[in-house]
């Protein structure tokens, strides 16, 4: 796709309205729509209008492509970049869309001992710097409508598509400057290593501990989805997780608890 054709395509996104189903569909089955203010959601309509169209769509092993998959999945994942210039998910060709659970096959390292395995393995989700984002529908509209429990295969996927948005993998996203990086880095790496040490707490799940790209993945999840408790849990990490994002999740779930 031609820069030219992709900017065309953006602005007549944006001058289609945002449609009052729509709406309807994220309040009823998107936790956190409810949780904006309405300045956030005007922009993530914004968002989500262009990402619906800027990104190729494919449905996977039977599965039909409507409105509620592609609209529910391109709120979550514009959610992250609502405080960040939306290139950042250059890195993203196309989302894959499978009914459940997706098998593969091949060799890999298992969990944090590495121990490597050829045996078949089930993935909710899948991101690699070519390929698509791959989402088990059903594990996405179950983590959409309880992020209470701490998980959000979106997120999480989306989250490796920022990892490699500055072309390598290294649970260091692209930053501003150097003193956030140095601050990064020192954080989160005292993080990920107690949580390879077995110190680090039950709010994180085990996962982060495979490598530094888990750990950003598993660390957004919970930012999103659990940022009071991260906040209070884990006040540096959730600090330098806003510091990027540039939102402050606790303060709508704050303020969403007290409506």
């Amino acid at each position: 796709m031609s820069p030219l054709t992709r900017f065309g395509r953006r602005r007549h996104a944006l001058d289609e309205p945002f449609r009052d189903e729509w709406r309807s569909l994220l309040s009823a089955s998107m936790a956190h729509w409810d949780m904006l203010d309405d300045d956030e959601r005007a922009d993530m309509e914004d968002l989500i209008r262009i990402f619906l169209v800027d990104k190729r769509w494919q449905a996977a092993n039977g599965m039909t492509l409507t409105d509620e998959i592609r609209v529910l999945i391109s709120a979550m994942a514009c959610l992250l970049v609502l405080g960040l210039d939306y290139d950042h998910y250059g890195a993203v060709n196309w989302i894959e869309v499978h009914p459940s659970t997706v098998v593969r096959t091949g060799v890999r390292g298992v969990g944090v001992s590495g121990v490597v395995t050829d045996s078949p393995f089930p993935i909710l989700g899948e991101s690699s710097f070519d390929g698509p984002v791959v989402v088990a529908w059903d594990e996405a509209t179950a983590n959409a409508r309880h992020p209470e429990r701490g998980h959000n295969v979106v997120y999480h996927e989306f989250a490796h598509k920022l990892d490699m948005d500055n072309g390598v993998v290294d649970g260091t996203p692209r930053l501003v400057d150097e003193a956030e990086r140095d601050r990064w880095i020192e954080v989160c790496t005292a993080e990920f290593e107690a949580l390879r040490e077995g110190r680090g707490g039950a709010l994180l799940s085990d996962y982060g501990g495979v490598n530094p790209g888990e750990f950003f993945a598993v660390a957004t999840e919970v930012f999103f989805d659990q940022p009071i408790a991260m906040q209070r849990e884990k006040r540096d990490l959730y600090d330098v997780l806003a510091a990027f994002y540039q939102q402050d999740p606790a303060v709508r779930e704050r303020r969403a608890r007290g409506r």
